[in-house]
């Protein structure tokens, strides 16, 4: 579950907040209260490799729409 954090509180506790993303802890960081970034282990990242190349393999399989990229209701089809 990743906990939120403001910006201004992750900046006053960066050291803290890297020993808690060390033990598998993942945060958003906010500024004015909208999700900005993510913190989250190397280990999550590197899981999530082989989704993210499918996902572009598929978004390029795509067909183009008259020299346009493709669009979010794509993905819906």
């Amino acid at each position: 579950m990743e906990r939120a954090i403001t910006a201004s509180d992750a900046n006053q506790r960066f050291s803290e907040l890297l020993r808690e993303v060390q033990e598998g802890e993942s945060f958003v960081v906010t500024s004015r209260g909208r999700p900005v970034a993510k913190v989250t282990p190397v280990d999550d990242f590197e899981r999530q490799g082989p989704e993210i190349d499918a996902l572009l393999d598929f978004l390029s399989a795509l067909p183009r729409r008259s020299g346009q990229g493709w669009r979010r209701e794509d993905l819906y089809e």
